[in-house]
């Protein structure tokens, strides 16, 4: 089972608690005292210090078994129902439940979480006592696993105990958080002991000489005088020594019992402040009442305790008593018992029994190297056992050198290989008892099996010198009589008895008298090491066959590495001259090389220099190549071979002179001819002797140069190339098609090229060839400027491909080909007038406004145009018409009303016709209304009435206009506005005047521009008569459902919403539905239906072919219904686009998708 984790850090006073421990028991002999347990002094009573606490199995027992509302404060009910609930929340669907494990058996809790409203998994603790976080404890006694139910959405959160011990009973805690939201619950775990054969007993054991130092009986000891006058490092030591597990848990409820002590009037006398008992045994709780009809009600950690087996009640007089029997861990806690309003508590301690020592420690002694081990055997399996090497406490550190094993009753201290100062007194310590034993650890005698031998080494070869002794110890290798370290240079092995030393590369300073010393031994083993070196060149840093180059102009210092010992001397020559220590040319020598010395480089130095080391080891000899270089010669001027829209090609020759050194590159410049800045156009060198300059502006002259570039440096600049212009031929024309094609000719246009240049475009070249041939035709001997030129005479029923390139200086463009072949033969095209929306409605115009209307239709050959006016010939002079072969514009320069009326347009292209029907209305302002009659006066108030004018200027009357003038003044004022009636009543006139009346009409082009007055005035008199009201019978707004804007003849492209729209108006709102091809449309996904206002609006989602018929859309109300219906014709989809890409005319598609529309209506 997981133990608590040891604290050693103070808390301050505004720190939580610590847990609450368990009462303090003695184990100093075999039977074990029991410990008096007192209040603390004030002294003790004021310090906050926290105590720290041994990892022993019972620490975690009596104090942790509490229920959650004891978790967060001292341990008193009043001090932790100030907890703040307000952050509590009820996040556990199912709490882990109490429950009772036999030893050595396993037992789950389980916990549940709702995740339903938490964005994110909970987090979950698991507690034993008030701080023991168990989830660092897992291990082989402890699992916590969790899980998560998708369809549920429920955390499930285990805890599981495996081969449960006595130690694991107590008070368990599970703490559950989210953000701002927590939930806690508490439960109890009860450890029974396992019914099992009682065990053996062996008679021989009892006869054994056990040689264990038990402690002496010693009188009752006070442990609370013991804690209040040590020092609080020796509290552990303390609490170790008298069995006390739970020491900061009983310093705090000691604490707690001091404050709580005061007078009572309901006991005559009180429980004791504390109780203990041992585990198992039986304790008696009892006070005295002052009144015996009080009613009395007994506590455990707040839970009241009902009458059973364990807790037995008992009266006698005024006396009130509770046994508990059969004491366990789990009744380690706080009892309280309450009469009427008072209360009177007291904290029962269950402690354990003592553990013994049963068998000790023995002396050993034994030899350095050694593996050493230290056996006792304690009275319980895992028992807290400490060991101590002279009095000082040993750790079970991995790091430490000393291993403690622990195999059920028998404890072992291991060390694998003991040193010299491993000797010492060991002791072992329980809570029942200690021995000790004394270690002794000697060296055995050394003796010499492999001396050093002298070596001599030559310079750079490894030295190795090896020994071996008798006994596997450490060892120290002294050089001239210091201390050599291990290092990358300096290998030091030892394996077993035998101690290597190495340097794998020796050097001069190597040299010397080394000697190994043993470890803990007074022996040293010498010997000496002499190295030995010939003369050498270093000529590593040269270059291929020892050849070094300078600049002609600079000087050379050639320093050359040299070693030898003894030092080596130096001799140059070059040839059969020998090279002096003075001059231009000169030899200088230094300790550990020597160096030649050029002043001011020449070509003529060039060649072999010879140098010569000797010494009475040998000699050394080497060959140096000394080359002057200089920089190249410049190119010859380069020649420009290509030129383009804004680069050219430009090649040149290497120069004749290298400079001694292989050319690496060139660098190429160039500049406006006009200008006098060069600028570099690569920056990388140019391996080969041609180049493409880019990004130079066409039309532009230019002129370029050549750097030639060698390991020394730049060449000067070669003579500038003759100028040159960067020009470009344009891109190929766009957008070529057929124009019109007839039995001998084919004509077509395109567009200009999208780039053209500075040197502009001189115009056209029109080629073609006949299919299956490769022989291309110009059709325009001379460039043509225009964008549409006619291939003539070609043969009737010939298929022809044709490409057209635009010219200008920089010569011919890529052909533009036109992606199709072209039948030579002409094609009818049936006629058809394209009317534009806004003509397929009534076309509204006021009195002098121009009319200009273009309608485009289709139709080849030749087709012809005529025009009529409401079944009569236009004329001609009145009315402007022009046609062309595409569209026909008919154009008003003045509309006038007689210009209103119907245009009926045709277009015939041989025997075929398609018609068209426009409506033109000319609108003016109306003429003013008919009599206008004061029909009656009242009080303040006249009613006049009128009638419509005769002349509404050919559009709806929309209102009127009311104005009245005094007599006196005959100033007019305007009374209504926009008036529907021809009948109105004018309020609010002025009593005693007498008044006119004028009306205006108005339509949508304004006021008339005269108003009729009233011929007679009306007098508002000053006695004021009974107002007769008017009978008025209710007006009857039904109206059966009307269609005030038809649906219209809709084209639509395939794969493109298209929508058809109408208005209604009827009373009571009209239902609408919508019909294709006289078939309901209900529940379909490709219609949306609209209705806002009376507008409704049929949406067509992405139609095909197949939307294509006669939409209806019907609306009907209880007085009757109306229909409206129109053609919707579908085109493209697959076949038209790919058409359309194809380069097939639009006429010529449309003539295609008719002939296979009409293929499939006679298929059906």
């Amino acid at each position: 089972m997981p133990e608590p984790t040891k604290k050693d850090e103070t808390e301050n006073e505004s720190a939580p608690p610590p847990p609450e421990q368990k009462a303090p028991q003695e184990g100093g002999n075999e039977k074990g005292k029991d410990v008096v347990i007192r209040e603390m002094t004030s002294s003790s009573d004021e310090d906050d210090t926290s105590v720290s606490t041994p990892p022993a199995d019972g620490m975690s027992k009596a104090a942790e078994r509490k229920d959650s509302v004891w978790s967060l404060g001292e341990g008193a009910p009043e001090e932790s129902e100030k907890r703040d609930d307000a952050q509590r929340s009820t996040l556990f669907i199912e709490k882990p439940q109490s429950g009772t494990v036999s030893v050595g058996g396993n037992i789950t809790f389980i916990a549940k979480v709702e995740a339903k409203d938490l964005l994110r998994k909970p987090n979950v603790k698991w507690f034993k006592g008030k701080w023991m976080d168990l989830a660092s404890k897992a291990g082989k006694h402890l699992q916590l696993k969790e899980s998560f139910e998708r369809h549920t959405k429920i955390h499930t959160f285990e805890m599981q105990i495996i081969k449960a011990k006595e130690n694991y009973a107590g008070n368990y805690r599970c703490e559950v958080s989210y953000k701002d939201k927590f939930d806690s619950c508490s439960f109890d775990l009860e450890v029974t002991e396992s019914s099992q054969a009682a065990p053996s007993i062996d008679i021989r054991s009892a006869f054994k000489r056990r040689e264990v130092k038990q402690q002496e009986e010693e009188p009752e000891v006070d442990v609370w005088d013991l804690l209040k006058n040590a020092n609080p490092s020796e509290y552990e030591k303390i609490a170790f020594q008298y069995g006390i597990t739970d020491l900061r848990g009983m310093l705090k409820r000691l604490k707690r019992m001091r404050r709580e002590v005061k007078k009572s009037a309901a006991f005559a006398k009180g429980l004791d402040p504390a109780y203990q008992v041992d585990k198992g045994g039986k304790v008696r709780f009892m006070v005295e009442l002052a009144d015996p009809t009080v009613e009395l009600k007994w506590y455990k950690n707040g839970q009241e305790i009902r009458p059973s087996a364990k807790y037995i009640f008992e009266h006698k007089g005024n006396q009130r008593i509770l046994f508990i029997n059969n004491c366990t861990m789990t009744d380690d806690a706080r009892y309280y018992v309450t009469a009427g309003d008072e209360k009177c508590s007291t904290e029962l301690f269950v402690r354990d029994p003592p553990i013994l020592v049963t068998k000790g420690l023995e002396d050993t002694s034994s030899y350095v190297g050694e593996r050493v081990e230290l056996s006792c055997e304690v009275s319980e399996d895992d028992a807290n056992v400490k060991w101590f090497r002279n009095g000082v406490e040993l750790s079970n550190d991995p790091k430490s050198r000393y291993r403690i094993k622990v195999e059920g009753k028998k404890h072992t201290l291991v060390i694998e290989e003991a040193a010299k100062n491993d000797t010492a007194t060991y002791s072992v310590m329980t809570t029942g008892g200690q021995s000790e034993a004394k270690l002794s650890v000697d060296l055995r005698p050394l003796k010499i099996s492999l001396a050093l031998e002298d070596q001599t080494v030559r310079l750079g070869q490894e030295i190795h010198l090896k020994c071996e002794i008798s006994e596997n110890v450490e060892g120290k290798w002294y050089k001239n009589g210091q201390l050599i370290e291990a290092s990358d240079r300096v290998k030091l092995y030892h394996k077993g008895r035998i101690h290597r030393f190495v340097i794998p590369v020796s050097a001069v300073d190597d040299e010397g008298e080394y000697m190994f010393v043993p470890d803990a031994y007074n022996i040293n083993i010498p010997c000496k090491v002499h190295i030995v070196d010939p003369p050498k060149l270093h000529l590593d840093g040269l270059g291929e066959n020892n050849t070094v180059t300078v600049v002609a102009g600079n000087k050379l210092r050639l320093e050359i590495p040299i070693t030898g010992e003894p030092p080596p001397k130096v001799f140059w020559s070059r040839g059969d001259k020998m090279v002096t220590d003075s001059g231009r040319i000169r030899a200088e020598s230094y300790p550990d090389s020597s160096c030649l010395v050029i002043d001011a480089a020449e070509r003529d130095d060039s060649g072999p220099f010879r140098i010569t080391l000797k010494n009475e080891a040998g000699e050394d000899t080497a060959l140096i190549n000394i080359k002057v270089v200089d920089v190249p010669d410049p190119p010859q001027a380069p020649n420009v071979t290509e030129v383009g829209e804004d680069w050219c090609i430009m090649t040149w020759e290497p120069p004749a002179n290298d400079g001694g050194s292989p050319i690496l590159g060139y660098f190429i410049e160039r500049k406006k001819k006009q200008s006098s800045r060069w600028m570099r156009l690569n920056f990388e060198l140019c391996k080969e002797t041609t180049f493409e300059p880019k990004k130079m502006i066409e039309g532009v002259a230019y002129e370029v140069r050549v750097f030639a570039v060698n390991a020394i440096g730049m060449s000067k600049p070669s003579m500038p190339s003759k100028s040159f212009v960067p020009l470009a031929v344009t891109s190929p024309p766009t957008l070529l098609a057929v124009d019109s094609v007839t039995d001998t000719s084919v004509t077509m246009k395109w567009r200009p090229p999208d780039q053209i240049g500075a040197a502009g475009l001189d115009g056209y070249v029109v080629e073609y060839c006949f299919e299956g041939t490769d022989e291309w035709i110009v059709a325009n001997p001379e460039l043509t400027d225009k964008t549409k030129f006619t291939i003539n005479g070609l043969p009737t029923g010939s298929k022809i491909l044709v490409r057209v390139k635009a010219v200008n200086a920089a010569g011919e463009s890529e052909p533009k080909y036109h992606p199709q072949p072209i039948l030579v033969k002409e094609v009818i095209e049936p006629p058809k007038i394209r009317l534009p929306r806004h003509l397929k409605q009534t076309y509204t115009r006021r009195v002098g406004e121009t009319v200009n209307l273009v309608i485009p239709f289709q139709g080849k050959p030749r087709a012809k145009v005529s025009w009529e006016k409401n079944g009569a010939p236009i004329d001609k002079n009145d009315i402007n018409i022009r046609n062309t072969e595409q569209d026909t514009i008919i154009f008003i320069r003045k509309a006038e009303r007689g210009h209103s009326g119907e245009y009926d347009m045709k277009v015939e292209v041989e025997n075929l016709v398609d018609k068209a029907t426009i409506d033109i209305q000319i609108v003016d302002r109306p003429g003013p209304p008919e009599v206008v009659t004061i029909e009656d006066v009242w009080g303040e108030n006249v009613n006049l009435s009128w009638k419509p004018p005769k002349d509404d200027g050919n559009a709806a009357i929309t209102g009127y206009t009311i104005q009245k003038a005094d007599k006196k003044s005959m100033e007019w004022f305007t009374v209504i506005e926009h008036y529907h009636r021809t009948s109105a009543t004018i309020n609010e006139l002025v009593i005693g005047n007498e008044y006119y009346f004028r009306v205006f009409a108005e339509n949508m082009c304004g006021l008339s521009e005269d108003a009729t007055m009233t011929k007679e005035s009306a007098l508002i008199a000053k006695d004021g008569k009974v107002y007769k009201y008017p009978v008025y019978d209710d007006f009857d707004f039904s109206e059966r459902p009307l269609f005030t804007q038809p649906l219209v003849n809709t084209f639509a492209v395939a794969g493109y919403n298209a929508t058809l729209n109408c208005s209604v108006r009827g009373n009571p709102k009209p239902k609408i539905t919508w019909m294709k091809n006289k078939v309901l449309i209900m529940n379909d996904p490709r219609y949306r239906m609209f209705s806002n206002q009376g507008v409704c609006t049929l949406e067509i989602r992405k139609p095909s072919p197949y939307d294509g018929g006669t939409y209806t859309c019907r609306a009907v109300n209880e007085l009757g219904e109306a229909e409206v219906d129109c053609k919707l014709e579908v085109r493209g989809g697959l076949s038209f686009f790919k058409l359309l890409m194809d380069g097939v005319p639009p006429h010529i598609i449309d003539s295609y998708m008719r002939e296979v529309q009409g293929d499939k209506t006679e298929g059906k």
